[in-house]
């Protein structure tokens, strides 16, 4: 039997092929960016990406350049390094190059309900970095950590949830106030550092009733406790936000910001509320995660028209958004992409922003020599894509991002063109 490091290689290795080179037709790329010096010249390198149009918003690059690996490191960027440097010379002409991916809200402890294998799912799609949003409560993430992160290919961090019975727990969550310690939330979090970024809570009306805001009290408390961020899923709740969002502080997370349902981020009039744009300005990061049933098409609009961004995309990916309306977080940037969002900033929602939200325990979502490389190959496909949101609205756009390639720590994983 495969052990699960072997497995993860496996699944990747069943999606492997060459590197195509299909040209970027009709992408409007500034190139007003001055290259970076080459800081060591003569240096050797394992791995050359040659050609590529380097987007990297942490950088503010955006431009053609090459990038060199040496030890699973970023050794230079550069406009034009030589291949008789490298040991490999892959070509990425016609295609962008991202910074690896960062999905900050997913369920990837595979072989427990719906959840996926992030390898296969995530790395294989250009997703180099992916957090698990609270799949686990205290009594799990031990196995969690043992079982899935410690032998996967993919970066896995992981958030603590408040309920013991986590999010993933067979007919859903299932979340009794008195079942709630924020004292064993804050051990299990202790226990399990690096690996614990931070601690989830679920709210909705379905879920707690009326319970809601000593639920995120509870969250609080925890989080606090181990001065880590908390992600607050809010879809739907019992309470109004002005209730629950003033409970949320600087560098936490409110997930599904974009949803239809009672309770949401717009008043009657389609404007945002005042509390909504309060927790922004007291620095809360507002994230999507499209999942089964978050994500409005027609609420997205009104909050871009007013100027109102995510701070992150993600997905809230499992087995069942991962085969309907989701796919993956190349999708969720294609899909904003047709609503109107340029390709550089949403490209900035799932690299250099999503970075800054939790500490993954090195610089990631930026290329830079000296950091990780891990690095992501896309095709931009022209065309006529549609997109769905949530309830099956649709939005069509003209350009769709496709993973042709990723590297992670400076090895090459090569998905079919």
């Amino acid at each position: 039997m495969l052990n699960r490091r072997e497995f993860s290689k496996s699944v990747l290795g069943a999606g492997l092929g060459l590197l195509g080179s299909t040209k970027l037709r009709g992408t409007a790329i500034p190139t007003a960016f001055q290259p970076q010096a080459a800081q060591r010249p003569a240096e050797k390198c394992d791995l050359l990406i040659k050609g590529g149009t380097l987007i990297d918003p942490g950088r503010q690059l955006h431009a053609p350049m090459d990038i060199a690996v040496l030890n699973g490191k970023i050794l230079e960027i550069s406009a034009e390094i030589p291949e008789s440097r490298a040991l490999r010379v892959i070509s990425a002409k016609g295609k962008i190059v991202t910074p690896g991916m960062i999905d900050i809200h997913q369920h990837c402890y595979d072989g427990v309900s719906d959840c996926v294998n992030a390898d296969h799912f995530c790395l294989a799609k250009g997703v180099t970095t992916v957090v698990d949003a609270g799949s686990a409560g205290y009594p799990a993430i031990a196995n969690l950590r043992k079982y899935v992160i410690n032998t996967s290919v993919t970066r896995i961090k992981a958030l603590v949830n408040i309920s013991p019975f986590g999010a993933v727990g067979v007919g859903g969550t299932v979340d009794v106030l008195k079942a709630v310690d924020p004292e064993l939330a804050a051990k299990a979090v202790e226990d399990n550092r690096p690996v614990v970024v931070g601690i989830k809570v679920r709210l909705g009306n379905e879920i707690q009733g009326a319970d809601d805001v000593e639920f995120l009290k509870r969250g609080v408390q925890a989080a606090r406790a181990v001065g880590l961020p908390l992600m607050a899923h809010i879809d739907g709740p019992y309470s109004p936000l002005t209730e629950l969002l003033p409970m949320l502080r600087k560098g936490d997370v409110y997930t599904h910001f974009l949803h239809a349902h009672p309770h949401g981020s717009l008043d009657a009039n389609g404007k945002i509320l005042p509390v909504v744009s309060e927790a922004r300005q007291r620095g809360v990061y507002f994230d999507v995660a499209q999942g089964r049933s978050h994500l409005s098409f027609d609420v997205a609009e009104k909050c871009l028209e007013q100027g109102f961004f995510p701070d992150t995309l993600s997905t809230d990916l499992t087995r069942v958004t991962a085969s309907d309306r989701v796919y993956d977080l190349p999708t969720m940037v294609s899909k904003f992409m047709a609503l109107g969002v340029d390709m550089g900033k949403a490209i900035q929602m799932v690299t250099s922003n999503a970075a800054r939200v939790f500490d993954f325990g090195a610089e990631i979502g930026t290329l830079k020599p000296g950091n990780d490389a891990d690095i992501s190959i896309f095709e931009v496909r022209e065309g006529k894509f549609d997109f769905e949101d949530s309830d099956g609205q649709k939005r069509s756009g003209r350009q769709k991002l496709v993973s042709t390639a990723v590297v992670r720590r400076g090895e090459l994983l090569v998905n079919e063109a």
